[in-house]
């Protein structure tokens, strides 16, 4: 009995000091992962630096702890010295080349067309430079008065470029009054585009650009009018003179300065049949052409019976309606004056045109036989005229209300 007592308090005994132990552990465990940090310091992942005697550059980034060793490779004192030179001229030409492949593919965007072509960059060589208006040497003085300029296609966007640059030997009676250049591209273009000289003087200078919008279809039968006027105090437009110039094989380099004479009245040539000069001007409210012969010359006149106009207003085919003038005789320089209207809708502008015949009568006696057809001229939209007769049509169609005069020469008749 006494022995089983024994062995009961000894079993009591050693449960105690097991639970003792196991508690006491258990503390320690606890307290030293509470004194531990909760972040473990990653392993490091540089390569270890070789033992040398060459400097070490350290290099901190921002906060944190962690160093960039950089060494310098060691030289060898064994190799030969031209053989270190050759080494040192390869090494140079390496890393030139690594820095100019490093600049290429700093530039190049997302996509590329080959391997050494950058995209997204701007190359220089693809635009020409229009040359600084210093260089754009004036013509010498005493000859006609000439426009310099620059025109240019760009076929992928389908633009015409035209660059004003100066003008050369303007008359005298121009010196003080403002110049203004109206620019149209024919037969649609009915709006003109305006520029004025930033000056006076006998070289006023532009230096402007302007954009025509137009297909590669349509350039071949385009042609660029520039209308030079000289304005005055009151407003009034004096006409300087005109240059056409057609687009058809006309369009050389890009950038090109061209040098054109303008054409004036007071140095127009006559043509081999004669020269008439008409006045027209159209009025839209009224709905009213408005149609002045005024005079002709160098006429190649047959006999002395004279001679008379014969205007008619043409809509498409069909001739609407006809008007004579009085005949004038014994000149070959006549004077007509003559005035004339025709009833006109503004929609009709662009599909009739004005005829006018240049005829000598015949004999009284012979009223049989038709007149003689001296020259025909044709005045209309681009459905019936090209050249200084479209652009005196165009002129009246803009400007409306207020009379255009020019002088045209004489076809002969079909």
């Amino acid at each position: 009995m006494a022995d089983q007592g024994l062995l009961l308090a000894v079993g009591v005994s050693l449960g105690l000091l097991t639970l003792l132990l196991l508690g006491l552990m258990t503390y320690y465990l606890w307290r030293r992962k509470k004194d531990q940090s909760p972040y473990e310091e990653l392993p490091s992942t540089l390569p270890p630096v070789p033992a040398c005697s060459a400097p070490v550059i350290q290099v901190s980034l921002g906060s944190w702890v962690g160093e960039i060793p950089f060494t310098l490779p060691p030289r060898f004192s064994t190799q030969k010295q031209g053989e270190l030179e050759m080494e040192e001229n390869e090494e140079v030409e390496v890393e030139m080349k690594t820095e100019t492949r490093r600049d290429i593919l700093a530039h190049r965007g997302s996509l590329s067309v080959r391997s050494w072509y950058p995209v997204g960059t701007v190359l220089a060589g693809l635009y020409s430079e229009l040359p600084p208006l210093s260089e754009v040497v004036a013509p010498p003085p005493g000859m006609a008065t000439r426009l310099c300029f620059s025109v240019e296609y760009r076929r992928s966007g389908e633009q015409l470029a035209v660059t004003l640059f100066r003008l050369g030997n303007l008359p005298p009676r121009f010196h003080g009054n403002v110049t203004l250049v109206e620019l149209r591209l024919l037969p649609d273009d009915r709006r003109p585009r305006q520029a004025k000289a930033r000056g006076t003087g006998p070289d006023p200078e532009f230096n402007d650009c302007f954009v025509f919008q137009v297909s590669g279809v349509c350039v071949p039968q385009s042609i660029l009018s520039v209308c030079v006027l000289s304005v005055v105090q009151g407003g009034k437009r004096h006409a300087v003179g005109r240059v056409l110039f057609p687009l058809v094989g006309e369009l050389g380099q890009a950038g090109r300065v061209l040098w054109r004479d303008l054409e004036t009245e007071d140095d127009t040539q006559c043509s081999e049949l004669g020269d008439v000069q008409v006045s027209l001007s159209y009025s839209p409210t009224l709905q009213r052409l408005s149609v002045v012969v005024l005079r002709a010359r160098g006429l190649q006149l047959l006999t002395d019976t004279g001679v008379c106009v014969q205007v008619s207003l043409q809509i498409h085919t069909q001739v609407v309606k006809v008007k004579h003038s009085c005949v004038v005789k014994g000149e070959t320089d006549p004077c007509f004056n003559h005035r004339t209207t025709f009833k006109l809708r503004s929609q009709h502008l662009d599909e009739a045109c004005l005829s006018f015949e240049l005829q000598q009568p015949n004999d009284i006696r012979q009223t049989t036989e038709l007149p003689v057809v001296l020259g025909v001229l044709v005045l209309g939209p681009f459905m019936y005229a090209r050249g200084p007769q479209l652009q005196h049509w165009m002129d009246m169609v803009n400007t409306l209300q207020e009379p255009v005069k020019l002088w045209h020469g004489l076809s002969r008749a079909t």
